[in-house]
């Protein structure tokens, strides 16, 4: 969660569209909290429906030709292809579109998940201890993922090409299999009991091994999680997973060399040099 954004316009308009979507979808907003996504892009915040459902109501905007493609998308098309995941996803209920001088809106209400993250932040800070139903519940939920046919793309090919070569000096390696992906698994997506997986923006096809590469990366500083996550995951340290590994690792190292994740930055470089002798 990031703070409000520092212009006071962009604060105001997201308000104000915030509360008219709220007055579209005929719910209404619980304003004891808010929550906001980086430079003040996403607002959104709990509420209950006309019939007194817990909700979520978030709203996106984006300039009007560009509110459209892969993550303009991500949750509806999630939603026409995932349903609920066997109750691992909170379920989309209903949209609202709307154009304001040259901004689009777009408000995504959705069944609202009461328990909390497992971590306020993508990089896990501490170890966690979390049953085996829980491992075996996130890879049969992955699995299921995989398995989904889409159009989506998460990952491309050019990327992998340049961003491997750039960032660890190496061709990227061959893709044996792609397979469809949350993409953005990280452990501030991720609940405990239920497990929920939030955030269904960017998924598509990507490497195979690309969710558990993803997971694995964001648990670096936590030794005994990272162990368990390879764990669960075989692909991990495999043939078939070594293009997924590089490519996170890239995509992480190039985060940090914008001054994002840097508190990554040792254990991605000792990765790398792990995937560079593979």
């Amino acid at each position: 969660m990031y703070s409000p954004p520092l212009d006071p316009y962009t604060e105001q308009r997201m308000r104000a569209h915030h509360a008219g979507a709220a007055n579209a979808l005929d719910v209404r907003t619980e304003q004891v909290s808010e929550f906001w996504g980086w430079t003040g892009r996403t607002l959104g915040s709990p509420a209950r429906t006309a019939t007194g459902e817990r909700a979520w109501l978030r709203l996106v905007s984006a300039p009007e030709d560009k509110a459209s493609g892969k993550l303009w998308d991500g949750a509806l098309d999630a939603q026409c292809a995932f349903g609920d995941l066997d109750g691992h996803r909170p379920a989309l209920l209903a949209v609202h579109d709307a154009v304001d001088d040259g901004t689009a809106y777009r408000a995504e209400l959705s069944v609202r998940v009461d328990e909390p993250v497992l971590s306020g932040d993508p990089i896990l800070q501490r170890e966690l201890q979390l049953p085996d139903s829980w491992w075996e519940d996130l890879a049969g939920m992955l699995e299921k993922v995989e398995a989904v046919d889409t159009g989506r793309v998460a990952v491309r090919q050019q990327y992998m090409d340049r961003a491997i070569s750039q960032f660890l000096g190496i061709p990227a390696p061959a893709v044996t299999r792609w397979t469809t992906a949350h993409a953005d698994l990280h452990w501030a997506n991720l609940t405990g009991s239920p497990l929920q997986l939030l955030d269904w923006e960017g998924w598509g096809q990507a490497p195979e091994g690309f969710d558990a590469a993803t997971l694995y990366a964001y648990t670096l500083l936590q030794p005994d999680t990272a162990a368990r996550v390879r764990a669960v995951f075989p692909v991990l340290g495999s043939p078939a997973g070594l293009a997924a590994e590089a490519t996170v690792c890239a995509q992480l190292l190039q985060t940090v060399g914008r001054g994002d994740n840097v508190i990554l930055e040792a254990p991605l470089h000792a990765w790398a040099d792990a995937l560079r002798r593979r």
